[in-house]
């Protein structure tokens, strides 16, 4: 028996079932998802001291900057994921919550594709213009680009987070869900609209957050590959391993999320019960996205890699030095009281 509602996850639902390898599912779900949640705080926590206060501020540091400040967003949000897994998709935490959580889930989703594109536009400006980028490249001009994909995904999720909210169940449990109740009078309607609401939210997730920046990354990528190969620029390919690392994991670990979501609103009855069992995996999968990137810097981005070593064994040595200080005092403290008797 299907349970009625939970979280929304990423812009839309998971799916609880009462069975016994549900509950399997579920226990799972709980250990790689908290995983997730302590790898991805700790991660992206770094990544904003290191690029926000540790780096020189550029067009590149600025943009996986606001990449890990979206990861890091989202991965505050999925205690409360994991709380409503945990019950069985009850939400505990109130309206206000649920409707934040829902925004930090689909901000995250817009937001971390923009920003790839962004940086995959910016490089190959620089590959094939390097003399124009040079003087118009600044990093005034990328603030005032996020800024503007800022604006545009709050635009994007304004409409459907309108509609989500705390539905209470026959069973008196309280569960967070889009509900139509006060905009249509009818039953009726209410599927109607729901319908067409979901239809229109999953078409804009998988076109404007995913194809159109994909087309975008694959046609910037077509174009620098062919002006290094045609001039041999061998310097001009090392700063594209973070970027073609992140695009390349973005897109592994949404694409499945995406289509299986698509597939549930486009498809018949028998098309959804065969990918209903997909929906938690694919959710997990996209999650495990927000803490992957900053593992990808770490091995992959020499600069940062430098500087966060540097900056941990700084913080290490002048933790120690400190340490060493206070020793000192105490023994200074205590050699003057026992001189004192």
């Amino acid at each position: 028996m299907e349970v009625n509602f939970s979280i929304p996850q990423n812009g839309s639902e998971m799916v609880f079932y009462d069975s016994t390898t549900s509950k399997v599912i579920w226990i799972f779900l709980v250990v790689v998802l908290s995983m997730i949640f302590v790898l991805g705080v700790l991660g992206n926590g770094l990544v904003i001291y290191v690029a926000g206060f540790q780096m020189i501020h550029t067009v590149t540091t600025i943009c996986y900057l606001n990449l890990a400040l979206a990861d890091f967003s989202y991965m505050a949000s999925l205690p409360f994921q994991i709380t409503s897994i945990v019950m069985n998709g009850e939400w505990l935490f109130g309206w206000f919550l649920c409707k934040f959580v829902h925004m930090i889930t689909n901000i995250n989703l817009f937001l971390s594709i923009f920003l790839i594109t962004f940086i995959a536009m910016d490089r190959c400006i620089c590959v094939l213009h390097p003399v124009w980028a040079q003087n118009h490249r600044t990093v005034n001009v990328a603030r005032k680009v996020i800024v503007v994909a800022w604006i545009l995904v709050l635009l994007l999720i304004f409409p459907h987070s309108v509609f989500v909210t705390t539905v209470r169940d026959e069973r008196g449990k309280v569960h967070c869900t889009s509900n139509f109740e006060s905009w249509v009078a009818t039953p009726e309607e209410q599927i109607m609209v729901s319908m067409t609401v979901s239809l229109i939210s999953i078409t804009i997730n998988f076109i404007i957050g995913f194809i159109i920046p994909m087309i975008f990354i694959v046609i910037c990528y077509g174009l620098m590959a062919a002006k290094i190969g045609r001039r041999g620029f061998v310097n001009s390919s090392r700063p594209l391993r973070v970027l073609t690392a992140v695009a390349f994991s973005f897109f592994v670990c949404w694409f499945p999320f995406q289509l299986i979501f698509l597939l549930s609103n486009i498809g018949n009855k028998k098309t959804l019960n065969n990918i209903h069992v997909w929906v938690n995996p694919a959710s997990t999968l996209a999650s495990f996205n927000s803490c992957l990137n900053p593992i990808l810097y770490v091995f992959l981005g020499q600069q940062f890699k430098k500087r966060l070593i540097y900056s941990l064994s700084a913080s290490l040595e002048r933790a120690l030095r400190e340490d060493s200080g206070l020793n000192s005092d105490k023994v200074r403290n205590l050699s003057s009281h026992k001189q004192n008797f």
